[in-house]
């Protein structure tokens, strides 16, 4: 971490490679320029980068970007829709292929756009956690705007997930932070949140949070290190000084503590 003068009460940060307190930054079309000015600033405090949704299919120079992400040490993994796509088209073989090609060993399955049997995506969680590190995503999309998710179902869906092979849940949101955890503005389904964390471990979860206050209230929940995702490449310094205590939002967070 870059401490730049000495500054007492700042709460202590995990070190990179870290396991909890993750930052996953949401990819949605950088160039490689883009990509090594985002690591000149961003690499202390980036754990994970995500290529949004289907943004990789059509990325020049895509190689070129994933080297430089992982030349910086930081893993970097495709969107889930990606994997529902090849899904979708009988193609999982031609995925793990894709895997293998560009070297990527960080992988995300999701049902979000498509329709897969539990039991049949815990089958691809298992096949995949021996090829990398697999993140599961868990909390459906629009379709929950209708059939409002319970929290008993979140739990055994996040619980099931992890006993295939996930090292970690990513609590969905996407990038609007209006589905899934969240309702229609944006405000956290607090309730939801808080029965999680009674059953599932929050070092195993990543949030979705796009939005500042999302990111404040897990902070304030959880902690410093709480695992957040989605987040924008130019917001990455100021969450890490929101969870620090140096943002006004959580100015008062680590004072006298």
């Amino acid at each position: 971490m870059v401490h730049n003068f000495p500054l007492t009460q700042i709460p202590e940060r995990t070190e990179r490679p870290r396991t909890f307190g993750l930052t996953m930054l949401n990819d949605k079309g950088l160039s490689v320029a883009e990509a090594r000015e985002l690591i000149s600033i961003a690499a202390p405090y980036t754990d994970i980068i995500k290529l949004a949704f289907g943004t990789s299919f059509i990325t020049p120079d895509l190689g070129g970007k994933i080297k430089v992400y992982r030349d910086a040490g930081i893993p970097v993994y495709f969107g889930g829709l990606l994997f529902e796509a090849f899904v979708v088209r009988n193609q999982f073989d031609d995925y793990v292929s894709m895997l293998k090609e560009y070297g990527v060993d960080y992988i995300e399955v999701s049902d979000g756009s498509i329709d897969i049997p539990h039991v049949e995506k815990c089958g691809y969680i298992e096949k995949l956690a021996k090829y990398g590190v697999v993140l599961s995503e868990v909390g459906s999309k629009d379709k929950d705007r209708e059939h409002i998710t319970p929290p008993y179902q979140w739990i055994k869906l996040m619980q099931a997930e992890l006993e295939a092979g996930a090292a970690y849940i990513v609590a969905e949101a996407r990038e609007t932070g209006t589905v899934g955890l969240y309702r229609n503005s944006g405000e956290v389904r607090e309730g939801l949140v808080q029965e999680i964390l009674t059953k599932v471990p929050a070092e195993k979860i990543i949030w979705e949070a796009p939005q500042k206050d999302q990111q404040l209230y897990f902070l304030q929940l959880i902690g410093a290190n709480a695992n957040l995702g989605n987040i924008n490449p130019s917001e990455v310094i100021a969450l890490e000084s929101m969870r620090i205590g140096l943002r006004g939002d959580s100015f008062n967070f680590y004072l006298n503590k």
